[in-house]
C-alpha cells in the first residue's frame, strides 16, 4: 500500500481553516478553488469534479472537529482504488498561523504518483486560495 504525506503551512487561523476543510459537502470546492470545479452531495457520499476532468465520488468517514480533522475515502471515480483513505487535518501554530496535513493511503500502488501528483497541485491551490493577500 502506498501511504502518502503533504503538508503546508498557512498564514491564517486554524479555526478558520477548518471551517472550509471540516465542510464535507462544499470544502473541495470552496478550498482549491480553480483546481476543483463542482462539488456535491449524492446519497452518502460527495462528488467532486476536477479542472481536468477527474471525478472523485468520496465517502465520508469520520469528522472530528475538537481535533479538526476529517477522514474520507474514494469509493469511486475516475480512479478505481481497491483500498483507499485520507484525512485531512488543520493544527494551529499559533493564533494566526496554521499547518494543514494531509495523508492518503490507497491500493493499488500504481495509483501511487498520480494520487501524489494531485495532491500536490491541490495543496498549492488549497495555499492560494485560503491563504490572504499581504498588502
Amino acid at each position: 500500500m502506498a501511504s502518502l504525506s503533504k503538508e503546508i503551512s498557512i498564514r491564517a487561523s486554524a479555526d478558520d481553516i477548518w471551517k472550509v476543510i471540516g465542510d464535507f459537502e462544499a470544502g473541495p470546492t470552496r478550498m482549491a478553488s480553480g483546481y476543483v470545479v463542482d462539488t456535491r452531495l449524492d446519497g452518502d457520499c460527495r462528488v467532486v469534479t476536477f479542472a481536468d476532468g477527474a471525478v472523485a465520488r468520496e465517502r465520508l468517514v469520520s469528522l472530528d472537529h475538537g481535533a479538526r480533522r476529517i477522514v474520507y475515502s474514494v469509493v469511486g471515480g475516475t480512479l478505481s482504488p481497491t483500498h483507499d483513505n485520507a484525512s485531512m487535518q488543520v493544527v494551529a501554530d499559533d493564533e494566526h498561523s496554521c499547518r494543514l496535513i494531509w495523508i492518503h493511503d490507497v491500493l493499488p500502488h500504481d495509483l501511487a504518483k498520480p494520487i501524489e501528483t494531485a495532491m500536490i497541485h491541490g495543496m498549492e491551490a488549497i495555499k492560494q486560495t485560503l491563504e490572504p493577500e499581504t498588502t
